[in-house]
């Protein structure tokens, strides 16, 4: 008995293999795991569809939308033929754009329909945008005649402007109202937003005097009035702004929902974080994108034939700069020529030139993007950088020159690699922040043009400087 009552401690052995296997369904915690993807599949092969919902049921729109961007288009008509109409409208605003207009051609056009009913306003803005003529009509002729008139409206905006980017269904109450009769206005609606933040005032021209929080309406009493416990932040929207810089300030003033104006200041919208943070994430992956000379409408999803044509025009500005580094190394044949050694070693200071300026040139690319980068600072951060590529070039100079006394038997060589890697670390930082501010002051993209630049300036600047001091100093 008294054995039985004993504690007896865990088997470290057998502890550790359930902490390895708690930390991997962390790990996966928000993914689609590879089980549930082949129960699904499964269930299409076999045309199961009770088995089919039962798998879907727990899974929230946006995994069922990977899960369509994960498999084959093949598997993907099947899966929606047997879903039919428990597809969900939130589906299409979370999948990617490059199978959208596949699925909607797809979808039974009441299925579609039905889908279409359950979006928010700015949803179906985005959903209709980029679809051809044919696929906006076939949508917009599906809602009711308010929904598509306030869409329609919607459309007339610039692109990437907030226009584009507000919903229009907005809770709004007079400035003069209090705490009590808003909260009867709220209970007496039937199509309130499915999720909003704030309740805006407005004046008798519709135009937004104050924000309200649901916190400080519900913790207020009923004689309150709404004037009073408006938020201290308050920020409009003008509906032509570059959905950007409507990105930037609900980054920079820590907004959750913020009104959109029309050209009389009279509120015609409701822009919210989802959608802010939305555009910022897109902001992020586009410049990433870019940086690497990819286009920013690439996906996992895209055709052979559509990629290699994304690709094609940047692999052939980089086989230009190549050559343009390739004749600097053509001047310096004869040296090269009478010391093999140089061969040798020229790739090693490209290389770290290379990677020194992209280093600095992605810092510029994110501090430009998130507006850090100004003319108030811009030369104290060039002339970081350049110190940066000093103390670098230093470091490694040091480095290289022990490496090619030691390689090559002669003090000579190290000390013309050492020289050329300081001067090319410095070159590299002082280009990879001087080259995307140059662009951004002429209208163009840094995160599409920098890299080329870029990599052509340490690249050029690399070999000059080894070949050149080889030729003065051990020739």
């Amino acid at each position: 008995m008294a054995d039985d009552d004993q504690f007896t401690e865990p088997d470290p052995a057998l502890q550790t293999s359930e902490d390895t296997q708690r930390d991997d369904r962390d790990e996966d915690r928000y993914e689609l795991g590879r089980d549930a993807v082949a129960r699904i599949i499964y269930a299409v092969d076999n045309g199961d569809r009770e088995m089919l919902l039962a798998e879907m049921e727990p899974l929230h729109a946006a995994d069922i939308a990977d899960l369509l961007e994960q498999i084959s288009a093949f598997d993907r008509r099947r899966l929606l033929e047997l879903y039919d109409r428990e597809f969900d409208g939130d589906i299409l605003s979370e999948l990617d754009d490059s199978i959208r207009e596949e699925i909607i051609a797809i979808l039974h056009p009441e299925v579609l329909a039905e889908a279409v009913r359950d979006l928010d306003s700015d949803d179906v803005v985005d959903l209709v945008e980029d679809l051809e003529d044919h696929q906006q009509e076939a949508i917009l002729e599906v809602l009711e005649d308010s929904d598509r008139v306030a869409v329609q409206q919607s459309l007339t905006y610039p692109e990437y402007s907030a226009g584009r980017l507000m919903q229009r269904e907005v809770v709004m109450a007079p400035e003069h109202w209090n705490v009590g009769e808003a909260i009867d206005y709220l209970r007496d609606q039937d199509d309130l937003p499915e999720q909003f933040y704030h309740i805006t005032l407005v004046d008798p021209r519709l135009r937004p005097m104050g924000n309200v929080t649901l916190g400080k309406l519900m913790g207020s009493r009923r004689e309150v009035l709404l004037a009073s416990i408006t938020e201290e932040t308050f920020h409009v929207i003008p509906v032509t702004q570059d959905e950007e810089d409507v990105a930037y300030a609900f980054n920079q003033y820590h907004l959750i929902s913020a009104p959109v104006v029309d050209g009389d200041e009279r509120l015609v919208g409701v822009i919210t974080i989802d959608d802010a943070m939305a555009v910022l994430d897109e902001g992020h992956e586009e410049d990433i994108l870019r940086l690497a000379g990819v286009s920013d409408e690439s996906s996992l999803s895209d055709r052979v034939i559509s990629t290699t044509k994304r690709r094609f025009p940047w692999l052939a500005v980089n086989l230009v700069t190549a050559i343009l580094a390739s004749m600097v190394i053509a001047q310096f044949e004869a040296t090269i020529a009478q010391m093999v050694a140089l061969a040798v070693l020229m790739p090693i200071v490209a290389s770290m030139g290379g990677n020194a300026g992209t280093q600095s040139l992605t810092v510029a690319v994110r501090a430009i993007a998130t507006k850090d980068l100004t003319g108030s600072n811009v030369w104290r951060v060039i002339r970081r950088e350049v110190l940066v590529g000093l103390v670098n070039g230093v470091i490694f100079a040091v480095v290289m020159g022990l490496v090619g006394v030691m390689w090559f038997g002669g003090p000579e060589l190290g000390y013309v690699i050492a020289a050329a890697m300081v001067i090319n670390m410095v070159v590299a930082g002082l280009a990879g922040t001087v080259i995307p501010v140059v662009l951004e002051r002429i209208g163009i993209d840094p995160a599409l043009a920098s890299g080329a630049f870029v990599t052509t300036v340490t690249d050029i600047v690399g070999f000059f400087a080894f070949l050149g001091l080889a030729a003065i100093i051990l020739l």
